[in-house]
């Protein structure tokens, strides 16, 4: 019975049902006290006589109209800390019964037994204790069924026989307050089972009860989170045990295999914001050690780390937005957090598909820079690295500075700007890291609103990567997602030594994007044309580059080169279909269990019936947007590899197509260095080729390819840049 409380395996032969019937309903005869005392520690057996105790038709409590025995109505009332009940019923043969079903709309904490077996708990104590009479519960918790929704689940199909005895049986359950203040409290108790066979042996169940999903086994890692009876909140985190069976790719992953993925602590609270509307909750958890220490370690074939995310899809009912966002953003050969499609096992109930995340972090493995210590108060080590984001800023321990650059941009909808500390946290940054990033940002962002913001010296260029700029808007436009530019936007500096250039990005949050809202009139983010990042209140900076020319001769480069590979047609299309068959199954049970299909959940704009349907909308709007976007991407992109800016400098670039050897012959009008850097179709640097060049003197730099160990024929990009300033960029071919 531990084992399963504790991580929620099943065997297939103990999970038949054929159907599900009630033995115990809320409004049935139910014997209660109300403590003022401890009970007799014996209340929980069915030998106990409670002839002393009350009765009356349950749900029992006071408060919100939701009680048919209202134990206020007594004179000189004062609220209690606890209820305890009994209701003995009626088992007929135990073999016919394959699962136990508890739903309890409780306020503010219960703990359920049958015949002196616990069986279920929330908001109070750990698995295993017996409360006492005037314990509290861990925070308030409101009932559910007063406001029209449905009682919490509790299931379990393990040693059932031990529980249940053929005959007569007590369901003993003790609800708890807050405090003995509070204005309610609620009692409603239903206890169903899963029946093994055709006949009808008690009641028939709720109009509002949903079987349990039948999970024994799945295509995808299986995850198992036990809490012991403590409730998950948001912004304080619980000590929980997790599990994880994950028997490798095309292998099928059984419920009741070993525990091969990971067993072992962590720590675990809700996440999210508007999304904390949902029943499917989001959690973000670390991975530790008994002692409560971060435990680095690789889940799901990730790189080892202690900070993860487990992300609940629920208004996205394609399940895949933020996945196909994040495959795309790694395939343009940067940093986003790597995802793992799973299903979730809390407590004994199945929760249904979840994505596992990793979580933005500095990290070797995750946005790669250097490491701030305490120490680091001047010179280069105060340059780098930090991160910071600009987001909704109604989480609390928020902290970080707002921006008023001067003079401001020439932008009627123009707001200041508040950058929140996020590498180095608020409370770890050191008042001269403070200052240090303050003011470099202070200085971008006057730069970027200067006269002579183009000036390769003075201007933009001098603090900021251009292109994490542009793969940052292809990605934002590709999903037109609606919070765009103002919300999720994080951001990265590196250290002056290795740069000291302002890169945007990880990607970040796109379950709002591709055609999944209803609301914003100006954007119209339902639709497949239009950009958004030039509408109200937006982040104003990507209109500002766009005022000169080269960048959106880059910007059109870069998108014509994603189109021929990692944004083809052909590519998007293999994701799609595969996600399509790896997740056939598993949505199967996902909608089983959370009844969304067919039914609009905020903010959707497109409903639809079937799974299928959903991916099939989602389908065809990238197709769409990726057509709008190749008609109306602005720009010029020269595959010749001529110069663009011919009055700055004189590029040639030949032969081209080569062979083995290609030669770059450029004149500049300003000495300096140059940086020759080659990419490949996904985007990924294959080579940098730097050099000291004269002002006006023709420099030749070759890309021998024959001292490449593994330099496919195919299509190149190449960019090329004079001090650290982008003055060129083409397409090569290798045969």
């Amino acid at each position: 019975m531990l084992v399963f409380l504790l991580w929620g395996q099943l065997t297939a032969q103990e999970y038949l049902v054929d159907h599900c019937e009630t033995v115990v309903y809320d409004y049935q005869i139910w014997r209660y006290f109300v403590a003022t005392y401890e009970p007799d520690t014996t209340w929980r057996y069915l030998s106990f006589n409670d002839d002393s105790w009350l009765q009356g038709q349950g749900g029992i409590g006071y408060g919100d109209d939701d009680d048919r025995t209202d134990i206020s109505d007594v004179p000189d009332f004062e609220p209690p800390l606890s209820l305890y009940m009994r209701k003995k019923f009626e088992i007929v043969d135990t073999a016919k019964i394959s699962q136990l079903i508890l739903n309890v709309d409780y306020d503010d904490a219960f703990v359920a037994y049958i015949n002196n077996i616990e069986i279920a708990r929330a908001n109070i104590g750990i698995f295993g204790d017996h409360p006492a009479y005037n314990q509290t519960s861990y925070e308030y918790r409101e009932a559910q069924m007063y406001q029209g929704l449905d009682p919490e689940y509790f299931t379990f199909s393990t040693k059932i026989k031990d529980v249940l005895v053929e005959g007569e049986n007590i369901l003993a359950v003790q609800v708890h307050n807050f405090n003995n203040t509070s204005s309610d409290m609620t009692s409603r108790v239903f206890l169903s089972v899963g029946i093994n066979d055709t006949n009808t042996y008690y009641g028939e169940t709720p109009t509002w009860f949903q079987p349990p999903v039948a999970f024994t086994s799945s295509s995808l890692p299986i995850l198992f989170i036990s809490t012991q009876g403590l409730p998950i909140v948001d912004d304080s985190r619980i000590f929980v045990n997790m599990a994880i069976i994950d028997n490798g790719p095309g292998q099928r992953n059984n419920i009741n295999d070993p525990f091969n993925g990971y067993e072992g602590k962590i720590n675990i609270e809700l996440r999210g914001s508007s999304t904390l509307w949902f029943p499917k909750k989001s959690y973000l958890f670390e991975t530790q050690d008994n002692e409560g220490q971060n435990n680095n370690v690789p889940l799901l074939s990730m790189a080892e780390e202690n900070d993860w995310i487990l992300y609940a899809p629920f208004s996205d009912k394609s399940l895949i937005r933020n996945v196909l966002t994040y495959e795309l953003g790694n395939k343009m050969g940067n940093w986003v957090p790597h995802t793992r499609f799973c299903e979730l096992v809390l407590n004994g109930s199945y929760q249904g598909v979840y994505i596992l995340m990793e979580k933005i972090k500095r990290d070797k493995n995750r946005v790669d820079i250097a490491k701030l210590k305490s120490t680091d108060i001047a010179g280069d080590d105060v340059t780098g690295g930090y991160i910071i984001r600009i987001d909704k800023t109604d989480q609390p321990d928020i902290s970080g500075w707002t921006s008023y650059p001067d003079p401001a941009p020439p932008y009627a909808d123009y707001s200041p700007l508040f950058f929140q500390y996020y590498y180095p946290k608020g409370k770890d940054i050191i008042p001269e890291q403070e200052a240090y990033i303050q003011e470099f940002m202070l200085e971008f962002e006057t730069a970027m609103n200067s006269s002579n913001f183009k000036d390769p010296v003075y201007g933009y260029i001098k603090y900021l990567d251009v292109n994490s700029f542009i793969d940052h808007f292809i990605v934002r436009e590709l999903a037109k997602e609606i919070d765009s530019y103002k919300f999720s936007t994080f951001m990265y500096k590196k250290k002056d030594s290795n740069g000291g250039k302002l890169y945007i990005g990880p990607v970040w949050d796109f379950n709002l994007g591709y055609g999944n809202v209803d609301y914003g009139s100006s954007e119209r983010a339902w639709e497949t044309d239009g950009w958004i990042y030039d509408k109200w209140g937006r982040i104003y900076w990507w209109r500002r580059l766009f005022e000169d020319a080269s960048v959106l001769n880059l910007l059109k480069c870069r998108w014509e080169f994603l189109r021929q590979g990692a944004f083809h047609n052909d590519s998007i299309q293999m994701i799609f279909d595969s996600l399509e068959v790896y997740l056939d199954e598993a949505q199967e049970r996902n909608f089983n269990k959370w009844k969304v299909l067919g039914n609009y959940i905020w903010p959707n704009y497109f409903v639809g019936d079937t799974w299928q349907e959903e991916m099939s909308y989602l389908n065809i709007w990238v197709l769409n947007r990726l057509s709008w976007m190749d008609t109306n991407m602005p720009g010029i992109c020269d595959s010749s590899g001529i110069n663009s800016i011919t009055n700055r400098e004189y590029i040639n670039v030949y032969p081209n197509p080569f062979s083995d050897n290609i030669t770059f012959r450029i004149r500049s009008p300003e000495e300096g260095i140059l940086n020759v850097r080659i990419f490949d179709l996904l985007g990924r640097e294959v080579q940098v080729l730097s050099a000291t060049i004269l002002a006006s003197v023709e420099k030749d730099i070759q890309w021998n390819t024959n001292t490449e160990t593994d330099t496919p024929s195919g299509l190149y990009l190449f960019v090329i840049e004079i001090n650290g300033r982008q003055i060129d960029s083409g397409r090569i071919v290798k045969y």
